[in-house]
């Protein structure tokens, strides 16, 4: 990817506190060019304007900014005004990625007088003074624009917050790094999610698993490793562990039984105490080996003990690699529903070797194709056409179109993730499609008849009656969604639960709001949406058609 990322923009954009969180997340050094300029010249830039003049102030603008872009890894915080010179966009083209912070002049009035200053931290700029400041910034910003325009990639700030801000920032950086001349040096790096605890790498490859030990020491180097995993991935908790072990991390091995009954407080206990007798330490890392519950009990217990272990994924079933290891959503169960307790804990990365879907059962392979296809139906027409086109391959684990289409559902759910870490806008809630019955159902049949891919699936079918029934859907479009899961081999209805327990399960789920379950419903395919107005005979009426 190309090497530092340059922030433009008129004064009151946020330059400086959004180039501040994007170098956080990155991990990277962030420069501020007009403070380097008045470090250099021990003074501020009000008094350089005043004593030396413009000219001489757009000359150490551009000294300053050549000597930034020798270096690489930073984040560039540049004046408003550098721009204007062709020299400095040339270097800035040359060095990195140019992205350029929006907002409309009302807006950056009004963020420049709440601050007494321009919004990055420092003082007005000297161009700004006058009597009509509003009228003055439409001038100014309006000779401006059309460099302001030649930037790589825009964000328009007006309505977002800082971190809403660094992440589209850091998106528009990936996007152009790989499409206009940059080098992405890692091909299996499939994603990246950017949180409030910093960057989460996510590797989708075949046969990555032997990376694992170079992974965890170039990002964490803990003196020690907890895997836990679950019986019937034994063998690849094993190669992981000799993996880590030839990175010089010696690592112990905590077993639990397959199957959701697992995730519990109870097993949550019994690992507390293994890493009492272990003597593990906060330095020390939790790596997950294993499907969604041993993803979410691992994730829970490094959220929980000594207030916090370093924690990896290493997905093994399709469900984990494309949902339940992306996000930080960790959780236990309790007899009363799934995931009741948890927390929002972000691993530090997520290896999922593909190589590795090969030797699940079929049964749990095809129920993991659930979560992808739902990642289609949400938000991704194109990729659904790709199940619709490629379903043969997919379900045979070809391995180029496997990994093309886990890379994609994947980099869906990082990309949603990003912008909406603890469900806070509402974005997040979508990837709950299906989930409202499908977990109900889980709780009400205990947790051992059906693979939740399989619950997800005919919650998916419930939420499409819904979608239609509410004047949303297509008739067409339920039809469409009904052939694909069938043809993947995921249930359509289920015989044989308990309708009032269904029932009460639902009222207990984590999605409700007040007394009205949030239902994520779709307008068509690729679109979905969230409503809490769905009547109750509705809902009845989908439950009778799914529930048999």
């Amino acid at each position: 990817m190309l090497n530092n990322i340059f922030l433009t923009g008129f004064s009151g954009t946020g330059k400086t506190s959004v180039g501040k969180e994007v170098a956080r997340l990155l991990g990277w050094r962030f420069v501020d060019t007009d403070d380097e300029i008045a470090r250099r010249e021990g003074k501020p830039i009000a008094e350089i304007f005043a004593d030396q003049g413009e000219a001489y102030f757009r000359a150490l603008e551009r000294s300053v900014l050549e000597q930034v872009c020798r270096e690489a890894g930073q984040v560039v915080a540049t004046g408003g005004g550098v721009v204007m010179d062709p020299r400095n966009r040339k270097l800035m083209e040359q060095g990195g990625v140019t992205v350029c912070l929006e907002a409309t002049p009302e807006t950056v009035h009004t963020r420049l007088s709440q601050s007494s200053g321009d919004g990055d931290g420092t003082v007005v700029r000297p161009l700004l003074a006058g009597d009509d400041a509003l009228e003055r910034i439409r001038e100014l910003k309006e000779r401006r624009q059309f460099t302001y325009s030649l930037a790589h990639w825009t964000v328009h700030t007006d309505s977002l917050t800082i971190a809403q801000v660094a992440n589209e920032v850091i998106r528009g950086w990936q996007i152009i790094s790989n499409t206009h001349g940059g080098q992405k040096n890692d091909p299996d790096l499939a994603a990246t999610v950017h949180t409030s605890s910093g960057a989460c790498p996510i590797w989708v490859g075949w046969g990555i698993l032997n990376a694992l030990g170079h992974r965890i020491k170039e990002l964490i180097a803990p003196k020690a490793a907890y895997i836990v995993t679950d019986e019937s991935v034994f063998r690849h908790a094993r190669r992981a562990q000799g993996f880590l072990e030839e990175a010089d991390v010696p690592t112990h091995i905590f077993i639990i039984k397959p199957g959701e009954e697992s995730k519990s407080l109870e097993y949550a206990q019994h690992i507390y105490q293994w890493l009492i007798q272990r003597r593990a330490e906060r330095g020390h890392a939790v790596v997950a080996v294993g499907g969604g519950v041993v993803g979410d009990l691992a994730g829970f217990v490094a959220a929980t003990f000594l207030r916090g272990l370093p924690f990896v994924q290493v997905p093994t079933s399709l469900a984990a690699m494309v949902d339940a290891s992306i996000g930080g959503k960790v959780a236990a169960n309790l007899p009363q529903g799934k995931n009741l307790v948890g927390a929002f804990y972000q691993p530090r990365f997520v290896l999922a070797d593909v190589e590795l879907l090969s030797t699940l059962p079929r049964r749990e392979l095809l129920s993991g194709w659930a979560e992808a296809i739902k990642h289609g139906l949400i938000l991704d027409r194109e990729l659904l056409e790709t199940f619709e086109s490629r379903a043969d391959e997919l379900q045979r684990l070809e391995k180029e179109a496997t990994t093309r289409v886990l890379r994609r559902s994947v980099a869906i759910k990082a990309d949603v993730v990003s912008q909406d870490e603890k469900e806070t806008t509402g974005l997040r809630t979508l990837l709950n499609y299906g989930h409202t019955v499908g977990h109900a159902l889980e709780a009400a049949t205990g947790y051992g008849t059906l693979l939740h891919g399989e619950a997800v699936s005919i919650g998916m079918m419930a939420a499409g009656y819904i979608s239609v029934g509410m004047g949303l859907l297509s008739q067409e479009g339920l039809e469409r969604q009904r052939r694909l899961l069938d043809r993947f081999g995921l249930p359509l209805s289920f015989s044989g639960a308990n309708l009032e327990a269904v029932r009460q399960a639902m009222e207990l789920d984590k999605k409700t709001e007040g007394k009205a379950i949030r239902w994520v419903l779709l307008e068509d395919i690729g679109q979905a949406v969230i409503r809490s107005d769905v009547p109750a005979p509705l809902v009845e009426e989908a439950l009778q058609k799914v529930i048999t």
